[in-house]
């Protein structure tokens, strides 16, 4: 990733007044300042991220596990960082955080979360969940959910190419790769 952005977040002053609004709302991150460079693509990739993060029927534990799992495995401290904030509110412990970044058979886990972290792992690498796990998962996930956790690896996979393409640099004081 490069240590400097290759696109710079794009100030209020540059911003049409929509989109000014909007990143406004959505508290002035570097991400969608960035990705302000073309509001169209910012709209609309909104809505998607909206209900992977919002809308998902995965609990917001099982959730958070599976997007920092992403994050590491993708090289996106931006995305690391940010949803390590985001998964302490979802019961996350930072000794787990930390765990998130060994191999998925470290001990501590419960075997549904490592089956989600399994997948995780499969999707990243294979771009397909095995006929294993596939079987776990579905012992206890419904559709949908199964639906939402492909989704959300693919959904962080993307965002994770993107901030890490553009140089994303994080905001002060929200935290890195764990050393």
């Amino acid at each position: 990733m490069p240590h400097t952005p290759r696109l710079e977040p794009v100030p209020d002053t540059d911003l049409d007044p929509e989109t000014a609004a909007l990143v406004e709302r959505l508290g002035g991150l570097h991400i969608f300042r960035t990705l302000a460079h073309h509001p169209e693509l910012l709209r609309s990739w909104l809505g998607f991220g909206t209900h992977v993060l919002l809308g998902s029927r995965l609990d917001p534990r099982s959730r958070e596990l599976v997007i920092l799992r992403t994050g590491w495995r993708c090289g996106s401290d931006y995305e690391f960082g940010q949803h390590t904030l985001i998964a302490t509110q979802a019961g996350i412990t930072e000794e787990e955080v930390r765990r998130l970044t060994f191999a998925v058979g470290a001990e501590g886990w419960s075997d549904e979360e490592r089956t989600l972290l399994v997948a995780t792992d499969e999707l990243i690498d294979d771009h397909v969940v095995g006929d294993e796990t596939w079987e776990r998962l579905t012992g206890f996930l419904d559709t949908p959910q199964v639906m939402d956790l492909v989704f959300t690896v693919g959904q962080y996979a993307l965002v994770s190419m993107a901030l890490n393409s553009f140089g994303v640099q994080r905001e002060a004081g929200v935290p890195g790769f764990p050393s």
